[in-house]
């Protein structure tokens, strides 16, 4: 004989971990991406290939399910690769391709996203969701789908104006230690869903960064502390002590309360490189992660709203003198504890907040606000 569950169990979601009040957020927050940001028209058409091997796949292409009834849904792991390309070029320029990955699709020697961008096609990218198996990085990751434009685009292009106007800078990682750019930065490199100076629609998500580096990389010198850094297996590792790193004419010397992983992080680098270079320079602005709110992908932490940098001689946005690009290797990101961000003289970021105004009006009518997760 079977009993009915109690009045206040919980049924079950068909997105297993997921809750499926979830779908709905998500379906608002593709909604916004996908209308504002990515500006498909209705004269557009949608593609959608994802596969189902997690529960957050599943509850992503339900919210997309919800928010473009009319795409095409393709699950990757029901056809053949011939059939996803054959796909593909049934959309012209201007469409919208939409790529839901529990890792990241191989279609052998198919660059999927630049393959994609080179054909004129907006492109969403979600990868390696697999690394979030959880109902609370699982919500965290759908939070971060929010799309307000008053706040990426308004904060984003004041941010890009000062770092490009700012003879220097310094990122203050409390207990005294800052970290000093002494010359003024690269060209600002903007990810903030406004894609009308840009010649590709679209990219990887979440969004939410503006990025640079200093002209100067010997500019930069000081000690940073940090609370987080990407280890070779691409995951975020939150060591039990902030790691600081010692910068000497944009090299890291030397550490204090540095773990093993972390020192195999240096080892990796300097392997192959010889040197712990510092690069990147990056605002996060995604406010749906914090030192509190993290995932384990660390491409997907990246966006978190602080400061980020990077090690290793790699970068593809800013070429250097000192590298060739054959040569460098490693773009490892590391994530500050900031308790304040000063581009000249002016503090941009203290309390956890970016502290600019927009310049002008970016407000839309076509945005829905979900409640935060």
């Amino acid at each position: 004989m079977s009993f009915p569950p109690p009045a206040s169990a919980t049924p079950a979601s068909p997105y297993g971990v997921i809750p499926a009040s979830a779908v709905e957020t998500a379906a608002i927050n593709i909604g916004n991406t996908v209308r504002i940001a990515i500006g498909l028209t209705e004269q557009q058409a949608a593609l959608i290939v994802h596969d189902q091997r997690t529960d957050l796949n599943r509850a992503l292409t339900a919210g997309y399910r919800r928010s473009l009834p009319q795409a095409e849904f393709i699950d990757f792991d029901s056809v053949t690769p011939e059939q996803v390309l054959a796909a593909f070029e049934r959309y012209k320029a201007g469409d919208l391709v939409v790529l839901i990955q529990s890792t990241s699709f191989r279609l052998e020697a198919f660059r999927v996203r630049i393959e994609l961008f080179k054909r004129g096609l907006k492109v969403i990218e979600h990868v390696h969701l697999s690394r979030m198996p959880d109902t609370a990085q699982g919500l965290l990751y759908i939070d971060a789908l929010a799309y307000d434009p008053v706040y990426y685009r308004g904060v984003g292009h004041a941010l890009k104006a000062r770092i490009d106007q700012a003879p220097h800078g310094m990122v203050d990682s409390g207990n005294g230690e800052k970290l000093v750019f002494g010359a003024p930065f690269e060209t600002a490199k903007l990810n903030i869903g406004d894609y009308s100076a840009m010649q590709n629609v679209g990219g990887q998500y979440p969004l939410g960064e503006v990025f640079t580096e200093a002209q100067d990389l010997e500019a930069v010198n000081g000690r940073v502390r940090i609370y987080v850094f990407g280890d070779t297996s691409f995951r975020v590792n939150h060591p039990a002590t902030p790691i600081t790193l010692i910068v000497v004419k944009g090299r890291v010397t030397g550490t204090e309360n540095s773990t093993p992983e972390f020192d195999t992080v240096l080892e990796l680098i300097r392997a192959h490189e010889g040197e712990v270079w510092l690069r990147e320079l990056g605002f996060g602005m995604n406010r749906a992660f914090s030192r509190e709110r993290m995932v384990s992908d660390i491409g997907t932490y990246e966006r978190m709203c602080g400061i980020h940098l990077s090690l290793g001689a790699k970068h593809g946005q800013y070429a250097k003198p000192q590298f060739r690009r054959a040569d460098t290797r490693y773009h490892i990101d590391v994530f500050a504890i900031t308790e304040g961000v000063y581009l000249g003289e002016e503090c941009v970021y203290r309390d956890g907040a970016w502290q600019v105004s927009p310049t002008a009006d970016y407000s839309d009518s076509r945005y829905v606000p979900a409640a935060s997760l």
